[in-house]
């Protein structure tokens, strides 16, 4: 009889665990990125009244009599299933479409978390601004002139300079993909200047020296005399400057020097594609593959050389491919155009936004236009992610049974993708809750019949003797 009081007992205690759990899934419903948990119970120790016997030749087998002595919580599982998502249109809020954590560090203890509400703090620093928990990843690096991200190293804190400068750049490449109109009227051998100026034509693009300083390229095309499919092309940089900035082209190894060729001529086949280039000096391009000339100016706003000379700058003319009209200089019977005409160099600017995408890679979007890597959000998986321990702060923590963290960039070894402007909602559902509520209240209501009906008993053993 003392045993159905103990059980009812174990039942009532284990159903205020299950309900104490629900009141904090219920809790949490409107908790970004919270996952839900679910308590399991199991009977526990039997007391064997008598055990089980064999069959004889005689008798059959008899089977145990067992008492239970009531019930325990088996598990209190995390429930891992992926929530809604909420569109915001926050730059900084992300979530994780599919399997992973993103990464945060608190004062050198890593955590781990599915609520992606994150913000930039004074520093720059990727935080959680609810506990200025530090998010992790990786940061891009200049090396060689190139930008390099390297997932491979220990992650660590993300920096967003806002507002930090992007340095000028010089321009290394002008592509010329323009088209010469094949209409234009041939010149005769003695042209007049009228026939001249009808027979040109002029483009001119913007070219930046080291410090950001705009410079004018002008490039004047002219029908070479007695010719159906050749132009010459005179080439000068800043030519409303009162002082020449001595501007040369040429083919060779090293840019021309002041005094050499100031022109070239391009010639183009009968399909209207280019054929050929030949400078000043008599260098011919080959008979396929690029046609790249050098271009040398003087920068006059430079420190001069201990010589007293000016500072020479230079950058690569590329007409394009030998035979090819994509991206090639061509001649057809268009009109003139100077589109597709592009240059590689940039004044200086200004980080004023940015953006991540589906593989947690932030770019900066610059003032003068540029955009630039600037890192890379991480995240993590465990072999075990159930086993993970919750920390508070919408956060988890790695335990002896989650296994360690895989750490890498999304949508590799399974993990989810990144998306941007939206945040990931709580798994609970009100109505499962709701319905595990009424069930949990209809247990706890029958154990505490048995508690009352085996008082009840144990009060009629007590009246036996009156």
């Amino acid at each position: 009889m003392m045993r159905s009081l103990f059980s009812g007992v174990s039942g009532l205690q284990n159903h205020q665990t299950r309900m104490d759990v629900i009141g904090n899934n219920i809790s949490n419903i409107n908790t970004t990125g919270f996952k839900r948990n679910r308590v399991n119970f199991q009977d526990i120790l039997y007391q064997q009244l008598q055990g089980a016997a064999r069959p004889t030749d005689d008798l059959g087998g008899v089977n145990p009599k067992e008492v239970g002595l009531g019930m325990s919580v088996a598990s209190i599982d995390t429930i891992h299933t992926q929530g809604s998502f909420q569109v915001t249109s926050v730059g900084t809020d992300l979530a994780i479409s599919g399997q992973g954590f993103f990464i945060l560090d608190d004062a050198g203890k890593q955590l781990f978390t599915r609520a992606g509400a994150f913000n930039v703090d004074q520093d720059g620093v990727m935080v959680n601004p609810a506990n200025g928990m530090k998010v992790q990843g990786w940061m891009a690096r200049e090396i060689d002139g190139f930008t390099v991200l390297d997932v491979s190293r220990p992650v660590e804190q993300i920096i967003i300079p806002v507002g930090g400068k992007d340095p000028a750049k010089a321009t290394t490449m002008v592509e010329f993909a323009c088209n010469l109109d094949k209409r234009i009227p041939e010149l005769p051998e003695n042209p007049t200047a009228e026939q001249v100026r009808e027979s040109t034509w002029s483009t001119t693009i913007d070219v930046y020296d080291s410090f950001g300083g705009i410079h004018t390229l002008q490039v004047e095309f002219t029908r070479v005399p007695g010719t159906a499919n050749s132009w010459n092309a005179a080439v000068n940089v800043d030519p409303q400057n009162e002082i020449p900035t001595n501007t040369t082209i040429g083919f060779g190894e090293e840019p021309p020097a002041v005094g050499g060729p100031t022109t070239f001529i391009v010639n183009f086949s009968n399909n209207g594609t280019l054929l050929s280039a030949e400078d000043g000096a008599g260098n011919v391009s080959g008979a396929s593959g690029q046609v790249q000339m050098y271009v040398a100016f003087d920068v006059q706003t430079a420190t001069p050389n201990e010589d007293g000379t000016l500072v020479r700058q230079d950058f690569v003319l590329d007409l394009g491919t030998v035979g090819g009209f994509t991206n090639s200089i061509t001649q057809y019977s268009e009109a003139s155009s100077s589109k597709a005409v592009l240059q590689d160099g940039r004044t200086m600017g200004y980080l004023e936004n940015f953006k991540i995408d589906s593989s947690g890679i932030i770019t900066g979007v610059f003032t003068n236009g540029s955009t630039r890597t600037l890192g890379q959000v991480a995240l993590a998986t465990f072999p075990n992610q159930g086993g993970l321990e919750k920390a508070g702060d919408n956060t988890f923590r790695v335990s002896n049974n989650s296994g360690a963290a895989n750490i890498g960039p999304s949508g590799i070894a399974g993990k989810g993708d990144i998306m941007a402007g939206a945040l990931e909602m709580s798994n609970v559902d009100m109505a499962d809750q709701f319905v595990d509520m009424i069930v949990t209240q209809r247990g706890f209501q029958a154990n505490s019949r048995t508690i009352q009906t085996a008082d009840q008993l144990l009060q009629e053993l007590l009246s036996l003797k009156r």
